[in-house]
């Protein structure tokens, strides 16, 4: 293999890097310290587009972690990007939260029921039959289908959570229509997000708590990847898939000294 030149920007996923359950992750505050000391560029990655940047901004406060509001990369920022890219001035009937609402409004996006050009899907605590029923007939009437993410559940307190892929796929059912999903592991979030730190994938790296949407969308973009284990993946786990990290370490606390 190819020896890989030194990393100047990182790309980290929060949920199991960073955070767990709603408290950090031991090593996650001195590596975010690191980062800002050293001044290379980063990013925060969620597939979640519930919230915006600046509610992710104070949700990480309040758990210890000072990440800067330009450093957080939702799928709903991804999304919007990518829409603003290919179709700017446009209109979409949403169904999902402020962080996608808002990222929509800011390129200039009109919310519409009325005919619209994009279905767009996120991710929600409110999913309703009704609202279902409504992208079901619009992408019906030719409106097209974009998903901020294919994740099929998400985590709660209690448990799983029926998220964006599971309601994509019962859309999907009932037009007979795939949307485009934006979110990992399609490295066009990677591309974007590197392409807003001024980054290039040569000499950046992905951290991940999960083989199948960090670790190959890092692989995808052509970066270093660098599997976690202190999410949802073990080292077990690894042997299943067709493809491997650059590198496997216990926690992110390990990485804060290859800054």
């Amino acid at each position: 293999m190819a020896e890989r030149k030194p990393i100047e920007s990182w790309l980290t996923d929060m949920d199991g890097v960073l955070i767990h359950e709603g408290v950090p992750i031991p090593g996650a505050d001195a590596f975010i310290k690191k980062l800002k000391e050293t001044g290379k560029p980063f990013l925060v990655l969620t597939n979640n587009s519930i919230y915006t940047a600046r509610d992710l901004h104070a949700r990480l406060a309040r758990m210890g972690l000072d990440v800067p509001v330009e450093s957080l990369w939702t799928s709903a920022l991804a999304t919007a990007k990518f829409l603003d890219n290919q179709h700017p001035g446009g209109t979409a009937y949403v169904i999902g939260e402020a962080g996608l609402t808002t990222a929509l409004h800011d390129i200039g996006y009109v919310l519409t029921d009325h005919d619209p050009d994009f279905v767009i899907l996120g991710e929600t605590r409110t999913y309703s039959f009704e609202a279902m029923t409504k992208a079901v007939r619009l992408i019906n009437n030719g409106a097209r289908f974009i998903a901020t993410n294919p994740d099929e559940t998400g985590p709660s307190a209690e448990g799983a959570l029926p998220a964006t892929g599971a309601v994509a796929a019962l859309i999907t059912k009932a037009t007979g229509k795939a949307p485009y999903f934006v979110g990992k592991p399609n490295p066009l979030m990677m591309r974007t997000g590197l392409n807003a730190i001024g980054a290039h994938s040569e000499t950046s790296a992905m951290i991940g708590d999960r083989m199948d949407t960090d670790v190959l969308a890092g692989l995808e973009a052509g970066m270093e990847t660098f599997l976690v284990l202190t999410g949802l993946t073990s080292k077990a786990d690894i042997e299943r898939y067709p493809f491997r990290p650059t590198n496997v370490v216990d926690s992110i606390a390990d990485l804060v000294e290859r800054i």
